[in-house]
């Protein structure tokens, strides 16, 4: 009820008896129509009355201490296994590092849960030093406190379970209600494993989660608008809702629940009859605009300050942004030790997946094969990987301009998208790669050295462009004209002849004809992730001026501009996320959990993490939220009839306070319809926490005595059919995450028979051979 209300009621003395009347007329109204909003916590006062007289405060925070103590067993068992990079760690703990030693990266996701993670390094005075390059190295070995980087995500994971048990009990449901939707999540077995791994989804679930509780708070004090209290919630909700857009841009999804009760709430406000000025409904408007809008935009605004006044040195994430933005970073140490190179430059040549160095000599490819095939038997180009890569003369390559350019005049600089020649230092032939099979890759071209005559005569066979390589990039990007330098510059070298980049891996080596170094082939695949290499070293005298370190002029440039352009390059960036992945999922297998993702292999241990979720509870879920449209439409169609089967109490609870809960749902799950970009079933949890709500509410709903024979009294709850429900159902979820937890906590190896028998539905495991 507003202040003005309650103040032309008081104040109805000195007016007339029909102004009193309609003071209090509207009075009445107001109170009445509060209990019939869309959000469901509009009715909780009352309910929440009700269900406190019908059970004990102790039942209440019994149930609660015992579901908020299994989520903390469950969370941090065995937090320190494995102890490996394990999936998305290789990105999130490497994002980490970046920011506790300021340099500078790029990323699809906004700054908030990462900053988390490294406040945790900086807290207990890690440095950094690792790098989370790929999954399987091992934390120990590396001296990683990995620990207490899963701690991070475990607490937030099991500060999960109070907060919805929390959310409803203020929406008024019993303790049994309130323990089995907290229970759905508690034992979920994808819930658990985005709660034990330095990710971000914890973050955003726990922000989730808040938001909706506040909000549910917020609406017990509507009727004391303006008060501490309702300034309180209406607030927390929008710091909440501030750290779920500042994990993932998937928060927008909430803040789209929220608003539709908003907006249903101003919307009633705005009705003459509810007694508010246009002066009193503005300073409702305006109270949750600066509340919900302005204040979690300032918030997510700082950590993107934050982010950039961190993140200071020259890093790999330059090279995704403008030549002024980089111009405003201190030259890392990396770029310290990187030279501008230049034509005739002597450089060593590296490839970045596999570091090793190209590399050539004396010996040719043999005219025959062991399978068979003939060879061009000309010299060979193989990749080497040794320390003392520099002094090798046959790993250094001289940098030739095209004959049109050759003026033999040193000092020019090389930028990305020029055409050159490789000569080779060692034997003074060039680099050339023509139609012929490489050795071990049949289907790749072969690369060698020539001489003299033949140098001349396959003149354009020796051509190469230079392509820079950004990743996930447009062409307009990779196309652009970049001053080189070594260490710093990514680069695809591409054949001009035969449109193949050059590639190596070390899957297979050669034979003993090769000395077992790696193949050097034609990669038809010119956009695989593996054909990248930089130039790693310059064979410089000391007379350089290269050699002379000078630090670069630091520059400005406002924060908002920054902010534009890494918001204009984050969205682009994400929308080019559409390539295919193996376990990549569509929205139509998440309600079911048809599906999950591999997060992590121990081939010698035969052990393994397999993100699924908890399939009894998901099942649970889907049939709780068929049944509610069943009753919704089964209501509706009796209405029509003019027969009423359901009292005004269980219609409000069933269309505002399930339907706010459907709603929100709803809200977290379709729009991934609309997507292009990749899908996976950890996108699903938002809206399988809000899933786990409605289905304890609706369970609460069924079991209650809410015909219209009962509506003078109060609505009986049958607790005995209840408990048989709740226990049923939380028999099969408890049963579930037990007997998948070997590929939940990866810790347990099993037999080729005990990985076939958790085979379910679309699960592919490793091992069941």
């Amino acid at each position: 009820m507003s202040q003005s209300v309650k103040k032309k009621s008081a104040g109805s003395k000195k007016g007339n008896n029909t102004s009193a009347a309609a003071a209090a007329a509207a009075t009445s109204n107001e109170v009445d129509d509060h209990s019939k909003k869309l959000n469901g916590a509009r009715d909780s006062k009352n309910i929440g009355q009700d269900a406190a007289s019908a059970n004990s405060e102790v039942q209440y925070w019994a149930a609660l201490a015992s579901v908020t103590l299994v989520a903390v067993y469950v969370r941090f068992v065995k937090l320190g296994t494995p102890n490996q990079v394990v999936f998305d760690e290789v990105h999130f703990g490497k994002f980490a590092s970046y920011y506790l030693e300021g340099t500078y990266f790029f990323d699809l996701h906004p700054p908030f849960a990462k900053l988390l993670i490294a406040f945790v390094g900086w807290l207990i005075g890690y440095k950094g030093k690792f790098k989370f390059d790929a999954i399987g190295d091992s934390y120990i070995e590396n001296n990683v406190p990995y620990i207490a980087y899963r701690s991070l995500s475990a607490i937030q994971g099991t500060a999960i379970i109070p907060v919805m048990f929390l959310t409803m009990k203020t929406l008024g449901f019993s303790p049994l209600a309130c323990l089995f939707s907290s229970i759905i999540v508690c034992f979920d077995n994808a819930q658990v494993i985005d709660s034990r791994l330095i990710l971000l989804d914890a973050t955003l679930i726990l922000s989730v989660a808040l938001s909706i509780f506040s909000y549910c708070k917020f609406s017990t004090f509507r009727r004391q608008p303006f008060t501490q209290n309702w300034w309180t919630w209406l607030l927390a909700t929008g710091v909440s809702l501030s750290c779920v857009i500042s994990t993932k841009y998937v928060g927008v999804f909430t803040y789209f629940t929220l608003g539709i009760a908003v907006c249903h709430e101003l919307w009633y406000l705005l009705d003459y009859k509810k007694g508010l000025t246009l002066t009193e409904f503005g300073k409702h408007f305006f109270a949750r605009f600066w509340a919900l809008i302005v204040v979690p935009f300032t918030i997510y605004l700082y950590w993107f300050y934050l982010h950039f006044a961190i993140l200071k040195k020259s890093g790999p994430g330059d090279a995704f942004m403008s030549s002024e933005f980089q111009e405003t970073l201190l030259e890392s140490p990396l770029a310290q030790h990187s030279k501008e190179v230049q034509y005739y430059d002597q450089i060593t040549i590296k490839h970045k997946e596999t570091g090793a160095f190209l590399h050539s000599h004396k010996h040719v490819y043999p005219l025959r094969y062991e399978n068979g095939r003939i060879s061009s038997n000309q010299q060979q180009v193989t990749c080497v990987q040794h320390e003392d890569a520099q002094s090798d003369p046959n790993n250094l390559w001289e940098i030739v301009p095209v004959q049109a350019e050759d003026d033999n005049v040193k000092g020019k600089d090389v930028h990305t998208n020029d055409i050159i020649r490789f000569k080779h230092v060692g034997t003074g032939g060039f680099l050339l790669t023509h139609d012929v099979a490489s050795p071990l890759k049949a289907t790749n071209e072969e690369f060698i050295v020539v001489y003299n005559e033949t140098a001349i005569s396959r003149y354009n066979e020796t051509l190469f462009r230079l392509r820079l390589d950004v990743p996930g990039s447009s062409p307009k990007k990779q196309n652009q004209r970049k001053q080189i330098k070594t260490l710093a510059t990514d680069l695809r070298v591409l054949h001009m002849d035969t449109v193949v980049a050059m590639w190596t891996h070390d899957d297979e080596l050669l034979p003993e004809w090769a000395f077992k170094h790696q193949e050097v082939s034609g990669n038809k695949k010119i956009q695989d992730k593996d054909n990248v290499w930089t130039f790693d070293s310059i064979n410089l005298q000391p007379t350089d001026p290269r050699t002379r370190y000078v630090p670069k002029k630091v520059k400005t440039m406002p924060f908002l501009k920054k902010w534009l352009q890494l918001q204009r390059l984050m969205f682009h960036h994400n929308n080019q996320l559409s390539s295919s992945h193996p376990f990549a999922s569509q929205p139509d297998s998440w309600p079911l959990a048809m599906s999950g993702v591999s997060f992590y292999n121990n081939n010698e241990e035969k052990k393994q993490i397999f993100f699924i979720g908890n399939v009894i509870g998901f099942w649970l879920e889907v049939c709780f939220l068929s049944i509610y449209v069943g009753i919704i439409l089964a209501d509706q169609i009796t209405r029509r009839r003019n027969c009423h089967l359901l009292n005004d109490r269980a219609r409000s609870r069933l269309y505002n306070t399930l339907g706010f809960l459907f709603i929100g749902w709803a809200a977290h799950y379709f729009p991934f319809y609309l997507m292009n970009r990749q899908k996976f079933l950890h996108h699903y949890l938002p809206a399988h926490l809000i899933a786990a709500l409605f289905s304890g509410g609706l369970v609460e709903f069924v079991c209650t005595d809410n015909s219209t024979d009962s509506a003078k009294s109060k609505a009986q709850l049958k607790r005995v059919k209840m408990a048989v429900i709740v226990a049923l159902a939380t028999t099969g979820i408890v049963w579930f995450f037990f007997y998948f937890s070997p590929i939940t906590y990866g810790d347990i190896t099993l037999t080729p028979d005990e990985v076939k028998a958790r085979q379910w539905l679309d699960f592919k495991l490793h091992y069941a051979k």
